[in-house]
């Protein structure tokens, strides 16, 4: 009997623009069954920061559609994913799987929801919209904040080593096992070289830096994450490191809605409301299609669409 192929499609979350954003690799596992090692080696193979793995539940008591959502980066399984969540919402709203506006994905942070708000909602809140190209609605995610705490066992200047010198305003921990740097502007944040051999070695998991942005710019605060031990040495933009921003600079700007700006080289925007009163962190986010579907079979892949190309060890017939 011939296996079953694994459709997936890769997502850039949090943009508009092509070649934006972060990418996320969305597989459809529906009734197929593969290990944590198989799932593990596709992501690898993948090869960028998050891949994902979606399977229907079925229960017809819920009020809204529910999957099991689980996300792997190259090197290990990870509890938490914003980007991919989003990409894996695009890819259920896109391809016709759901009739309903809003999401639930049972994963290792319990229960996820991802619904759909329109534009008007989101520019509203935010009271800015950032030269965005029009769209017909952002995806929101209804995600658990990140408590961040005081960092007691390393120095600031333990950590402005790390990160090459840099002036430190604070640091924290994150529940996440992340540190959080906070340096005097967000220029700086985008101007930072980082050196990937020193964060690899330095505690934690990885290392978020932030602070406030520019004047004019229309933005609150900016970031960028480096995880090189979990194979990811920049994540271009990472939601789950919102979770525990949004919950920062809500004390330290006394505002509850933000405008977020990823200044990584790909960059990427994140609207974000904090619900105090609940601790949740709401996403909202913009998403980019590449608009192909591919096909994971064994080692062999295939696309297809207007072309059908056949990767089978050999080059394929025409250009990818």
């Amino acid at each position: 009997m011939a296996k079953k192929l694994v459709k997936y499609s890769v997502v850039d979350a949090f943009t508009d623009t092509a070649f934006k954003g972060n990418p996320a690799a969305v597989c459809w596992l529906e009734d197929i069954e593969r290990d944590d090692k198989w799932l593990q080696l596709v992501a690898t193979e993948f090869n960028i920061s998050e891949t994902c793995y979606l399977t229907p539940i079925v229960d017809h008591g819920l009020e809204n559609p529910r999957f099991h959502l689980r996300w792997f980066t190259p090197v290990a399984e990870v509890e938490l994913c914003g980007h991919a969540t989003l990409a894996a919402s695009h890819f259920l709203f896109q391809s016709g799987l759901v009739n309903s506006n809003t999401i639930e994905f049972s994963t290792l942070s319990g229960i996820l929801t991802a619904q759909r708000v329109p534009d008007s909602r989101i520019k509203d809140s935010s009271g800015s919209e950032n030269g965005e190209a029009q769209d017909s609605f952002y995806i929101e995610l209804n995600f658990p904040v990140v408590p961040v705490s005081d960092l007691n066992d390393l120095k600031f200047s333990a950590i402005s080593e790390i990160l090459n010198g840099v002036s430190v305003v604070d640091v924290k921990k994150m529940a996440s096992d992340d540190i959080l740097v906070v340096l005097p502007s967000g220029k700086e944040v985008a101007e930072f070289e980082p050196q990937m051999d020193k964060i690899k070695n330095s505690p934690g998991r990885g290392i978020v830096i932030t602070g406030l942005a520019p004047n004019g710019s229309g933005f609150d605060f900016y970031s960028r994450f480096f995880c090189p031990k979990y194979g990811i040495d920049e994540d271009p933009v990472c939601g789950s490191a919102h979770c525990a921003l949004a919950a920062y600079w809500h004390e330290k700007l006394e505002k509850c809605d933000f405008v977020a700006y990823q200044a990584s080289p790909r960059s990427g925007t994140l609207h974000l409301h904090l619900d105090k009163k609940n601790q949740r962190v709401l996403l909202r986010g913009k998403r980019l299609d590449k608009r192909t579907l591919w096909q994971y079979h064994n080692s062999h892949l295939l696309k297809v669409g207007p072309e059908l190309v056949v990767f089978d060890g050999k080059p394929p017939k025409k250009p990818w």
